[in-house]
């Protein structure tokens, strides 16, 4: 049975009561969170490995390929090794409230994997590796919600493009991860799946908007994840929850299918613990899709594998530019300076020039760059008229109407929706025109230079505590252009009792279109030689 058929079939079965499998549960403070009321993940496995076999922390998928291939691990195993610590961590525990909808599936679509295992080896790049979706990506068999209450039972009538590629490589799509609401903001709150914890810290946010998916992939929730960046919302959660996220060239990865921010500023990336890994999921979600025609700009210009060009010695003979007006002065700003004073020794001693430069065209471009302000109305609605008749909620307007989201995300859509035709708007012009300015202005200094990636801080002070606004991060510097940026662990904060870790810091290196190989490798060089990441205390390995 396929997959598109055993979704199917699950909603039908449910129509008569909640949707499909799901039911709404209340969360701590009256919001709510989509759970699945049937998961089998109601306690630890017994098919867990016998001691000595695999070991599920922080594998990837190179790890668990080899554990099939040796006979060491089933993907039911693994599946049920990832649910289990859902239900011990999620809801409960630490809360992290980092998953809105767990696929009622999975079970049986990874017993489907290992069937065809047995019979011709592995499928496809991602046989048998459970993915977690940010909950704006289209999922033909699970409601996308985009953590909205008006929205809690929308099953589009088809995947996203880069879903669907998933489900072909073999993915198997094990939950739907809260966001900030509609991914307008960078906290990760959103009204029905309350607010996102950061595991390193349980008094912070993990970053936005996608810091559902940064909370579940750092706590080893599952191998690879996905997130939207608009403005910084995959390398927010990235750099603040010690992973690898990727926000790549406009055109090299299609947005059909996934609800919107904006037609310009939109992109979508991969989220994981390892550069390595973050390169196989960006083979798959890279390419051509009709339906969001940018795409061509694409055609030709990946390679066979972003795996490819990873090597140790990457950093030997790189120029490395530190923007140094991406850095804060004051003490707030100390503790990421210090994290990144070391970054840069690090590259230092493997080899790269180390350049250190300021952009004045930066500071006066940057406040007068955003276009999504006056997209959002026009990408909302063209979202809505996609999702058919049988949709809870048609337009943008009815969706505003509805009065249903947090108090940031409301008044961000309802300030949206009150810009009438923003694409012929002056201001909007304006800024469209200071975006071209500002690639210009980035692309001299790096050939003047003779750079091959520019490095500074995602955020140039720690991310902010619950309830807090998120403060100074640096996005603008790739949404704005539309070149690629990689956000990788770049260290800790100070220790305290309350992030016994420290604190994560992301460092970002950005490139010119197209430059992701360069990019991974140099990130990848720069993960080998120092091994930062850690996973969190607050979701230690759960005893066999």
């Amino acid at each position: 049975m396929s997959q598109k058929d055993m979704g199917r079939r699950g909603f039908i079965v449910g129509a008569a009561g909640a949707v499909g499998a799901f039911s709404v549960v209340a969360a701590p403070g009256g919001a709510a969170f989509a759970q699945e009321s049937a998961t089998p993940a109601t306690g630890l496995s017994a098919l867990q490995p016998r001691k000595g076999d695999f070991e599920l922390m922080e594998a990837t998928v190179a790890d668990i390929h080899d554990a099939y291939r040796r006979g060491r691990l089933t993907c039911r195993q693994l599946v049920q090794q990832y649910l289990d610590r859902i239900a011990a961590y999620d809801k409960q525990g630490p809360a992290l409230k980092a998953i809105i909808t767990i696929n009622p599936h999975a079970l049986e679509l990874a017993d489907e994997l290992d069937r065809k295992y047995r019979k011709a080896g592995l499928t496809g790049p991602l046989h048998g590796i459970p993915v977690i979706l940010k909950d704006n990506y289209d999922t033909f068999d699970l409601p996308t919600t985009g953590g909205n209450t008006a929205m809690r039972t929308s099953v589009p009538p088809n995947d996203a493009y880069t879903v669907d590629k998933m489900r072909k490589a073999g993915a198997i799509i094990l939950a739907k991860a809260n966001l900030q609401e509609f991914a307008r903001g960078g906290n990760s709150l959103s009204s029905l799946g309350g607010q996102v914890l950061n595991p390193y810290d349980l008094g912070r946010t993990p970053g936005g908007s996608s810091g559902g998916t940064g909370a579940a992939i750092a706590s080893n929730f599952a191998v690879l994840g996905t997130g939207s960046d608009t403005g910084q919302s995959v390398r927010s959660p990235a750099s603040a929850c010690s992973l690898v996220g990727v926000r790549p060239t406009r055109g090299l990865v299609s947005r059909n299918g996934v609800i919107p921010n904006s037609i310009t500023q939109d992109e979508l990336g991969p989220i994981t613990r390892t550069v390595e890994d973050a390169a196989r999921l960006l083979d798959v979600m890279a390419g051509f899709d009709p339906a969001d025609p940018v795409t061509g700009y694409g055609v030709g210009r990946a390679p066979h594998s972003y795996t490819d060009g990873l090597r140790r010695d990457a950093l030997r003979g790189a120029r490395i530019g530190v923007m140094t007006n991406l850095f804060g002065t004051e003490a707030r700003h100390q503790e990421v300076n210090r994290v990144m004073d070391a970054v840069s020794a690090k590259m230092h001693s493997q080899g790269a020039t180390i350049i250190r430069f300021n952009l004045p065209a930066y500071d006066s471009l940057q406040p007068v760059v955003v276009t999504s302000t006056w997209e959002a109305h026009t990408a909302m609605d063209a979202y809505f008229a996609s999702l058919g008749p049988d949709a809870p909620v048609h337009t943008f307007d009815q969706l505003v109407a509805s009065k249903t989201a947090t108090p940031e995300a409301q008044a961000a859509i309802e300030a949206e929706l009150a810009i009438v035709d923003g694409l012929k708007n002056p201001v909007y012009e304006d800024h469209y025109v200071n975006r071209e300015k500002l690639r210009l202005a980035v692309s001299a200094k790096m050939a003047e230079l003779d750079l091959d990636a520019i490095l500074y801080p995602l955020q140039k002070v720690l991310v902010a505590p619950v309830g807090v606004p998120q403060p100074e991060r640096n996005g603008t510097l790739s949404n704005s252009t539309g070149f690629p940026a990689v956000c990788f662990p770049g260290g800790y904060s100070t220790p305290t009792a309350q992030a016994p870790l420290g604190v994560p810091v992301g460092a970002e290196l950005l490139g010119r279109e197209f430059s992701e190989p360069r990019l991974l490798a140099l990130a990848y060089a720069f993960e080998q030689a120092t091994n930062t990441r850690k996973p969190p205390r607050s979701t230690p390995a759960l005893s066999r």
